[in-house]
């Protein structure tokens, strides 16, 4: 159960793949709070998604400490950070044809005895999420035959099943087309509600905007700054985070990123 400590509290953390690397992250220090949907925002390779297998604890830091809940993440069983976290990658190969319903009844198994095999609760659990999720009708189709917005979903499905209470989410929103993008969004705000805590990784500030309430703005492996999406998400500090000028302008009640036409996020 969590307390008054934050989610997730990263302190000096310094990390890198191998001593002929380059520092990915170099001593950020960001904290998460409970409850919150935080965006995880910055140019690409800046280690955002580093970040999130960190915060899994997948990867451990050279320098620093990450604490779950107030406590060191090394002091926790992995089947515990199983139950506590769950992870949605950006992409994902599935070699086997397995039902939409078997796979996503994968995410039982840190709930689940050593060779035990799901049962009629877990799958009535599945059931609800996929109905949550708006996707029942996919229960039965084999998970290789999904297309891209379909496969994200059951991602998210099968995380879901994990009861977590932390949801990590690489680039939700990419390879997506409108509708499914539209679609993402809903799903991510609607978990939001649900008092779970949810950090996705984004390059881009529209998204961030519109569903986030916090955000952390990555440049250079450090955090520029993190707090609540407003003060965060400034024109100066998305200036210096992306070397190209940007305004933000806020125009109907919603926050919009202006910025150079010769320039891309």
């Amino acid at each position: 159960m969590m307390n008054s400590e934050s989610a997730i509290t990263l302190s000096e953390v310094s990390f890198r793949y191998g001593p002929e690397h380059r520092w990915v992250l170099d001593s950020l220090t960001a904290s998460i709070e409970h409850g919150s949907v935080t965006a995880i925002l910055g140019p690409n390779g800046v280690g955002k998604t580093t970040l999130l297998y960190l915060m899994l604890g997948v990867l451990k830091p050279q320098t620093g400490e990450i604490r779950l809940d107030g406590r060191r993440i090394d002091d926790f069983p992995r089947r515990e950070i199983s139950r506590m976290i769950g992870l949605v990658p950006q992409l994902e190969t599935i070699p086997f044809p397995y039902r939409v319903l078997e796979y996503t009844a994968m995410g039982r198994a840190p709930h689940l005895g050593l060779l035990v095999a799901p049962q009629a609760r877990d799958y009535e659990l599945v059931m609800e999420i996929l109905e949550m999720l708006r996707i029942e009708g996919l229960a039965d189709r084999d998970v290789q035959a999904l297309s891209g917005g379909e496969a994200q979903l059951i991602r998210i499905a099968r995380a879901l099943a994990q009861e977590p209470q932390i949801l990590l989410l690489d680039e939700p929103t990419a390879h997506l087309d409108l509708a499914n993008k539209e679609h993402m969004l809903e799903v991510l705000s609607g978990l939001g509600k649900e008092e779970m805590t949810v950090l996705f990784t984004t390059h881009d500030p529209d998204v961030a905007f519109s569903i986030a309430s916090h955000a952390v703005l990555m440049r250079g492996g450090q955090a520029i700054a993190s707090g609540d999406v407003v003060s965060v998400l400034t024109g100066e500090n998305l200036t210096e985070a992306y070397r190209l000028p940007i305004t933000v302008r806020e125009i109907d009640g919603h926050k919009v990123i202006l910025r150079n036409a010769k320039g891309c996020l």
